[in-house]
């Protein structure tokens, strides 16, 4: 399998939405939420884009207060946290600034990406926190979650109201499968393979790429190459994934 990333309909609606917040009106309106249900690529897509952009990725633990929260944020800038809570917010601001300032010199946007922040949605003492850094230095928060973070931050209007845009991850599309094939499988795939990988995986990303995977070692071991696809009856009786609900095999049926 090809260490590739795949360009989904998801992630140009995430960049579409980042276009969009870099163009916006109210300078305070900073946050974006991007949700979905697990397994739909929102982390794979988020981490890939902060490692390119310069941008800050942190995971939300369930358990975080608001000095976790600014230690594990001085970390990702190796920073030795302060004592106090007022030092480590100064520390975090500033660091966040610098490297701000830094990429805008290059013409980027610097952001910080919380992801798992469903833990933190109801969180009202880190909620704020997260609304002053970014009102005191118009920095970017995107808040990656799993479908609640929209409804959660209900109770923080002033939160709520500077959340710039949503981005909702879906459910692959076919043509989505057929890129996920093409970009990364190292054999080639005829399309009843891509229809039926989509129908039996529901369109999530994780278990695309196990079908993937298993499809790819059937035509290794069998001799595909080009001109010579692995075809769907070529699978007939093999474990293609197994069900993403009741972890029972999904057996490509004889006959097709």
């Amino acid at each position: 399998m090809r260490n590739s990333f795949v360009e989904t309909a998801n992630v140009n609606r995430f960049s579409t939405a980042l276009t969009a917040l870099e163009r916006r009106g109210a300078q305070e309106a900073c946050l974006m939420v991007v949700d979905g249900l697990p397994g739909l690529g929102k982390t794979t897509a988020l981490h890939r884009w902060a490692a390119q952009t310069g941008a800050i990725y942190v995971r939300a633990k369930k358990e975080w207060t608001p000095s976790w929260f600014l230690n594990d944020l001085l970390a990702q800038f190796r920073i030795t946290p302060g004592h106090s809570y007022q030092r480590r917010y100064s520390q975090a601001l500033e660091a966040m600034l610098q490297q701000q300032s830094s990429l805008t010199l290059q013409k980027r946007t610097f952001a910080v990406v919380i992801d798992e922040a469903d833990h933190i949605s109801r969180s009202g003492r880190i909620m704020e926190s997260i609304r002053d850094f970014s009102d005191m230095g118009d920095i970017v928060f995107v808040l990656v979650g799993m479908g609640k973070i929209r409804d959660n931050l209900t109770a923080f209007p002033q939160v709520a109201s500077r959340i710039a845009q949503y981005v909702r991850f879906e459910h692959a599309t076919k043509s989505d499968v057929r890129a996920f094939y093409d970009r990364i499988c190292e054999v080639p795939v005829a399309d009843d393979v891509v229809d039926f990988t989509h129908s039996v995986t529901a369109g999530f990303n994780r278990e695309i790429k196990e079908a993937l995977a298993t499809v790819e070692r059937f035509g290794r071991r069998n001799g595909a190459a080009e001109g010579k696809p692995v075809q769907l009856g070529h699978l007939s009786g093999q474990v293609l994934v197994n069900d993403r609900r009741t972890g029972a095999p999904i057996v490509v049926p004889g006959g097709l």
